[in-house]
């Protein structure tokens, strides 16, 4: 079995102003996309991934991205306990120095969805954090947390 047999294909047409139309090929070609199909399945793909439409006990895994100041007094140790408060939840970190003031880290998560946006919340708010995002990029359908995880 080839991977096209593996899904059945269902067809539909879609309308939209022809000006869109152009826009949306233009973006098709600078992303490198051979047709239009291909590139409306990665948009209702990465749509189906948006954490505002999961359900808060699924298990997901993805990513907390944020820049913050560290001269703010306290915030790395604050951050650092924070992720120690959270380390079942926590794959990995990838911390840059962007300049002078400003740190980038990257936050490997995977748990439930209702436990990475608490710990995105508990991030978001810390006073010298200046973004913050929480993007999930796998949903495991079949996966569930260890109960020494909560």
């Amino acid at each position: 079995m080839t991977g096209l047999d593996k899904d059945t294909l269902s067809r539909f047409g879609v309308s939209m102003p022809e000006e869109l139309v152009k826009q949306f090929d233009q973006y098709i070609a600078d992303q490198g996309y051979t047709n239009r199909s291909e590139a409306i399945r990665d948009l209702v793909r990465k749509a189906m991934l948006d954490p505002g439409r999961l359900k808060s006990e699924q298990t997901v895994a993805g990513t907390i991205v944020m820049v913050y100041d560290h001269h703010v007094s306290d915030l790395p140790l604050t951050l650092m306990e924070l992720q120690h408060n959270y380390h079942h939840h926590i794959n990995s970190t990838m911390h840059v120095h962007l300049n002078h003031d400003q740190c980038l880290e990257i936050i490997v998560v995977r748990g439930i969805l209702s436990r990475l946006r608490e710990l995105h919340q508990k991030i978001q708010v810390q006073k010298g954090v200046l973004y913050a995002e929480l993007s999930v990029t796998y949903v495991d359908e079949h996966g569930s947390e260890h109960p020494h995880d909560h």
